[in-house]
């Protein structure tokens, strides 16, 4: 069974949410951890998800945004700390542009002690993609996607579950035209939606290059796709924003809408 493992939804922002990232686990249980968050609060996410960072082979980082990279240097350092135990079996694999690179590897070098260092370039690879090209992770042929992002360079992906569904990673920001085809009649996007429609004025969304929950259902309708994971949201309507977001996105979209909590699971 293939899952999404929910483990923060918030933008950079947020104080009580975390910021968002997830993990895919495909149906042999295994597991591709996108972004990382803002910092050390990626152990307690995955703690709480029950999800074992020895288990962790893989991870795609979508943008050097601190919100989404800043947690990459703690993941190392616990990784790196079991297999200097000899605890972490193989090796970790980072998927990354070639800006997130030279930022990861500056951290490594400039903030971690020699002996830290070690296994870099050994059992711990940053692997550098480009648009459109194909990798195999895991069980997936992952085709990376340059979202030709309006603040900074920023990748996400598109891919074929295991179970035959089409699957697209929007990044945090707009799906924007370019990659309109590659999305179209998706079974699931994961696109982000910084606000309500009625927040526009108060949150700004289009000046912070984000789109709102009307928006992001509206395109989702015109590509004809089947699941709408809306994450990346403001904080602020609390425990109604599952069920406010939902109300607007479901007014502009036939399709199913996730609207997920931190630490919620979808089942793909």
């Amino acid at each position: 069974m293939e899952k999404i493992i929910v483990l923060g939804t918030g933008t950079a922002s947020v104080v009580e949410n975390f910021n968002t990232c997830f993990v895919l686990e495909d149906s042999k249980g295994e597991y591709l951890l996108v972004d990382t968050g803002g910092g050390n609060g990626i152990l307690k996410q995955l703690g709480r998800a029950n999800v074992d960072i020895k288990k962790i082979h893989n991870i795609f980082i979508s943008h050097k945004h601190i919100d989404h990279l800043f947690g990459m240097l703690w993941i190392y350092r616990f990784v790196d700390l079991a297999m200097r135990k000899g605890t972490y079996e193989g090796t970790l694999n980072i998927y990354c542009h070639d800006e997130v690179a030279g930022i990861i590897r500056d951290q490594i070098h400039t903030l971690l002690r020699k002996e830290q260092q070690i296994y870099i370039d050994k059992r711990i690879f940053i692997n550098i993609v480009n648009d459109h090209e194909k990798v195999k992770v895991l069980d997936y042929e992952l085709e990376f996607l340059d979202i030709i992002s309006k603040s900074d360079k920023q990748y996400g992906f598109k891919t074929i579950l295991n179970n035959g569904k089409s699957l697209v990673f929007a990044g945090d920001e707009p799906l924007y035209e370019n990659l309109y085809e590659d999305a179209r009649n998706s079974d699931y996007l994961l696109h982000e939606s910084f606000c309500l429609e009625t927040e526009s004025e108060k949150y700004k969304p289009r000046e912070k290059n984000h789109d709102t929950v009307k928006s992001a259902s509206i395109k989702a309708k015109s590509l004809n796709i089947k699941n709408l994971v809306l994450w990346h949201t403001q904080e602020n309507l609390g425990e109604k924003r599952k069920e406010v977001y939902t109300k607007e996105a479901k007014e502009n979209f036939d399709g199913n809408v996730y609207v997920p909590n931190d630490l919620e699971e979808i089942i793909l």
